[in-house]
């Protein structure tokens, strides 16, 4: 759809009620503002952060049971005249900021098909590629991948402004800033909006919308109020949009100059089973929080169970009335609530039995019982978020075997390779995107932006070099290894060209290490150990001309020599 028209349109869209209300919940679990989540779980009467959730719960009951909501800890009001003392335990920020360091922890390959382009083009555009992975590019992607975690999806952008920076760079932008249009489950078109900075007058909301299809950008200014869009305004009337009115046309487009959209739509995993049957939601993604917010606010009831016990254990002394201080006759006694005193006051049952006594009170402070149970509530709210508790440190850090390591995270790296799922098509995409812009409006030479990408990951946890030097060995001795493999066992990530270098450095230091005049060196004109096994004929160097050498006819000088 283009930008909306000027009036009474209700913005954020009606449609995207239900899936903002679940995001702004997600964000206060993975931001650990206890306030935000009190107001979340407070319902209607004491929700006053986003009318688009406080609408959430006057519209939609899912999680009710019989009429009533479903009770949290997060939602009940402190006691009257007693001090708020609950507890967050920010296992959602946890949860998210692994997920992204298990993805983005180093930078994936990047590599270009050299059957999809020229050679020479190839390798420039391979270079570009790297550029745009600089440490800043890295950032972006890991900034994106945690947020995606936690919120769902999330949304990157390609922007360019060559007095900043002579290449474009990546923009993320949150979920709920963009208004998706599908086409078959892919994003056709997206509007991306932001509220703008208030103006002196103080009155209005205003806010920018920028409508993105494939080719172009439409903007649009509106001032309105919380919960609807408003008039349409000038660029020129808000200080923050002046800039736009050189940049577009009569109609407040702008031309990219390149066939496809500048944002790309990156989803946490899919299918979406969070908002089934609401329109529009199936292509965002769900986030590593659905389904466990539950456990994760009775893990905080736990933490706040046991700090409760530790404030009512406090030891406390029961003294007579006789023996508190006064301040004359008629004055009463008087005692600082910072002692720790509590008074047997004369006329009350049992008082004139501890007239000349005193005693001490010590409730239990139960240790065992709360770790127990905070524990085990930590191991299945990771377990249910896909995640092991080994990847939390659960286990201790004593020093184990690769082996040992990918055994105990097997959970998490099973949730790494279904997330990798989709983070490559999104990232090979943005590439794309971004050698577009680099070519149209920053004047990238030598690359090739409809060249075929590929991408791949490095392992998570890498292979003990102790155990891959035992494993060679072994191989070696039964025969059942070439030069090559052993190398490409060593270096995984090497191709076949930088496999193939070091086999021919092999080869030369260990003809360099024969002793001189040794009768049994070869020196590379006979066959040696090793065997054809690893891609280079035995007797072929590789600076020699395949053909036969002409000084040489019949083992012997060539005629003419001869003579």
């Amino acid at each position: 759809m283009p930008l909306p028209p000027s009036g009474n349109t209700p913005w954020p869209p009606p449609k995207l009620e239900i899936p903002h209300a679940d995001m702004d919940m997600w964000r206060a679990w993975y931001a650990g503002d206890t306030g935000h989540l009190a107001q979340v779980y407070g319902g209607p009467a004491s929700y006053t952060r986003n009318g688009v959730a406080r609408a959430f719960f006057d519209v939609d009951r899912r999680r009710a049971t019989g009429g009533d909501e479903l009770r949290m800890f997060w939602g009940q009001e402190p006691s009257p005249g007693q001090q708020a003392a609950k507890l967050h335990v920010p296992i959602g920020g946890d949860i998210a900021e692994m997920s992204a360091n298990l993805l983005w922890a180093e930078v994936p390959q990047v590599t270009v098909d050299a059957d999809s382009t020229k050679s020479d083009l190839a390798q420039t555009t391979q270079a570009q590629i790297g550029r745009y992975l600089d440490d800043r590019g890295h950032a972006k992607f890991r900034e994106a991948a945690e947020l995606a975690a936690g919120l769902s999806n999330v949304y990157l952008r390609a922007v360019w402004d060559t007095s900043l920076r002579p290449r474009p760079w990546s923009d993320v932008i949150p979920a709920n800033a963009v208004v998706p249009e599908w086409r078959w489950g892919m994003l056709a078109a997206a509007t991306v909006w932001r509220e703008l900075e208030p103006l002196d007058d103080g009155e209005g909301v205003w806010r920018l919308l920028e409508y993105h299809t494939p080719g172009s950008i439409e903007y649009g200014v509106y001032k309105g109020d919380r919960g609807t869009l408003g008039m349409l305004m000038e660029f020129s009337d808000h200080h923050e949009t002046e800039f736009l009115a050189s940049r577009t046309d009569s109609r407040g487009r702008q031309a990219t100059g390149v066939d496809r959209l500048l944002i790309t739509h990156l989803p946490n995993v899919l299918p979406n089973r969070v908002w089934d049957g609401v329109p529009d939601t199936a292509p965002l993604g769900r986030s590593d929080f659905a389904g466990i917010e539950p456990m994760m606010d009775a893990l905080d009831e736990s933490w706040s169970s046991w700090m409760r016990d530790l404030r009512l254990g406090k030891a406390k002394v029961v003294v007579p009335q006789s023996m508190l201080d006064t301040d004359g006759p008629g004055t009463g006694g008087t005692f600082d609530l910072d002692k720790e005193l509590i008074v047997a006051l004369s006329g009350l049952l049992g008082a004139e039995t501890m007239k000349d006594s005193i005693s001490d009170i010590q409730f239990k402070i139960r240790v065992e019982e709360h770790e127990r149970t905070t524990k085990e509530l930590r191991r299945q709210i990771l377990s249910s978020a896909g995640y092991s508790a080994q990847s939390f440190g659960e286990q201790g850090t004593v020093a184990v075997t690769a082996t040992e390591i990918a055994a105990r995270k097997e959970e998490s790296l099973t949730t790494r390779g279904l997330k990798i799922l989709y983070q490559r098509p999104a990232l090979l995409e943005h590439l794309t995107t971004l050698m577009w812009v680099d070519v149209k409006h920053c004047g990238a030479k030598g690359v090739d932006p409809a060249a075929e990408l590929t991408a791949s990951w490095p392992q998570a946890v890498q292979p003990d070099p102790e155990a891959t030097a035992r494993s060679l060995s072994l191989l070696e001795s039964a025969g059942a290894i070439s030069t090559f493999m052993k190398v490409k066992m060593r270096e995984p990530s090497w191709d076949d060209v930088e496999v193939l270098a070091e086999v021919r450095r092999i080869r030369e230091d260990k003809s360099a290490a024969v002793p001189a005049g040794d009768p049994f060196s070869t020196r590379g004109d006979g066959p040696t150990e090793e065997q054809p096994d690893d891609g280079i004929e035995p007797g072929f160097d590789e600076g020699q001309s395949e053909e036969p050498d002409e000084e040489l006819v019949g083992g012997g000088l060539r005629p003419e020599l001869a003579a």
